[in-house]
């Protein structure tokens, strides 16, 4: 065996199991309240706030501890036009065809088309990309493992963060999406993961009852 430095494992505070259930029923209830925003106002979004949630993104379990994640903050105007522009190109052709009648029945339910607007109107998006090769010191040029599972897991702790901070958000994956990589000056060997939206939500935005219907406990799990 390998020998390699380590701490001891630094515990969690000792509280009883009615505390423990308490605790993750809190926030079981509070995630079930977040909600992805189509309609966003042009408020401003403290800076500190969307630094505090990818910090909190930073901290997710990855493939050999790589972090093979990159996220670019975008909040000048005229790269939100751009990216607005590229996407709604990508989305028209989408919804004219490319994506097929079986998954355009699926979304009509939410009242989704080719337009983005909150893309230029919301204070900031946040462009994520994988990383196929990097490493955890800066300057590594190492192979990456589990990308994709790594990338869901922050992007997950992105929202939870986000919305704990009474920030809407939204996810949006255009596709193709390589023109990400152009606007937000990242190497070609990062591939663009998806857009996360974040602001607040107008004042007359609203939600699909479709959005609503969230699988029960029993439907989405087995105890073996």
């Amino acid at each position: 065996m390998i020998d390699h430095p380590a701490m001891p494992w630094p515990g969690l505070p000792p509280v009883a199991d009615d505390a423990r259930i308490a605790s993750a029923a809190a926030l079981r209830d509070s995630l079930r309240t977040r909600r992805t925003c189509r309609s966003f106002s042009d408020a401003p979004v403290p800076r500190a706030i969307i630094e505090a949630a990818i910090e909190a993104a930073g901290t997710a379990p990855s493939g050999a501890n790589h972090q093979p994640w990159h996220f670019v903050v975008v909040g000048s105007a005229a790269l939100k036009a751009e990216i607005r522009a590229a996407a709604e190109q990508e989305e028209k052709a989408f919804y004219e065809g490319k994506a097929g009648d079986e998954w355009l029945t699926a979304l009509a339910p939410l009242g989704t088309d080719a337009d983005k607007s909150y893309l230029e109107v919301a204070p900031w998006l946040i462009v994520i990309f994988g990383q196929r090769r990097g490493g955890i010191e800066p300057g590594d040029d190492v192979q990456n493992y589990y990308v994709n599972e790594s990338v869901g897991i922050a992007t997950g702790f992105l929202l939870a963060a986000l919305h704990s901070a009474n920030i809407a958000t939204l996810t949006h994956t255009p596709n193709p999406m390589r023109f990400l990589n152009r606007v937000c000056r990242r190497p070609a060997s990062e591939k663009p993961v998806m857009i996360v939206v974040a602001g607040h939500a107008a004042a007359d935005a609203t939600v699909p009852l479709h959005a609503l219907r969230k699988k029960p406990l029993g439907q989405i799990t087995s105890w073996l």
